[in-house]
């Protein structure tokens, strides 16, 4: 009897190691997609900055702040290292910063119909394997549904998310000014907001329709 239960305890070991690396690998993946494609449209808007600082890269360790990725475990969010843009190279500083903040989220929602793409294909034409179903799982039930909701919470208007950016485009010049001006207090604004649970239901709400939708499209 012995035996057999720290036979089940070494296999519960191994699923949530493997679990857990799957994940922490979808994130890297993820983060960086998503700041390789803010540095990509910076680029083509004009912006050289992040080719001269090395950031057009799907290297995941020059995109990711370690305790962006400790709070993304921890608190249910996090960041990476912001790509650096420079507006003065855009002809039309508001618009290029709106257009290079928004292909951060557009790149994870593309990310994720890519994964849904690939796992369809397994399911249709790979070998019913313990590999396939392993590759099958990561891609359309843990980095996809991660690409969503990296895209989602990106869009909120809140600085210094990628959406208050988008937002600034209505904004008079005066307002847009001031919302740059408080970005710094951004992340303690996130932090208290999901501290009191206020954006957690909201947020898993539409990451789940979103993300039930595009699986509709597939299977």
């Amino acid at each position: 009897m012995l035996y057999y239960l720290e036979n089940l305890l070494h296999a519960l070991d191994i699923a949530s190691l493997q679990s857990a690396v799957l994940r922490l690998a979808a994130v890297f993946m993820c983060l960086t997609v998503h700041e390789t494609c803010h540095g990509l449209a910076a680029l083509a808007l004009g912006d050289p900055t992040a080719k001269r600082m090395r950031r057009l890269s799907l290297n995941p360790l020059r995109h990711i702040d370690w305790l962006g990725l400790f709070m993304m475990f921890a608190a249910g969010f996090g960041w990476a290292k912001a790509v650096p843009v420079n507006p003065g190279y855009f002809k039309k500083p508001k618009q290029g910063m709106a257009l290079t903040a928004l292909a951060g989220p557009v790149s994870n929602f593309l990310l994720a119909l890519c994964l849904l793409a690939v796992g369809k294909g397994i399911y249709l034409y790979a070998p019913y394997t313990a590999g396939w179903e392993t590759v099958f799982s990561f891609c359309v039930y843990t980095a996809a549904p991660l690409s969503v909701g990296l895209g989602l919470f990106n869009l909120l208007p809140i600085p210094p998310l990628d959406g208050s950016k988008v937002l600034a485009v209505l904004l008079p010049d005066r307002a847009y000014m001031m919302l740059m001006r408080y970005e710094r207090y951004g992340m303690l604004v996130l932090l208290a907001l999901s501290w009191m649970g206020l954006t957690g239901s909201f947020i898993s709400g539409a990451i789940f329709d979103v993300y039930s939708f595009l699986l509709d499209l597939f299977f």
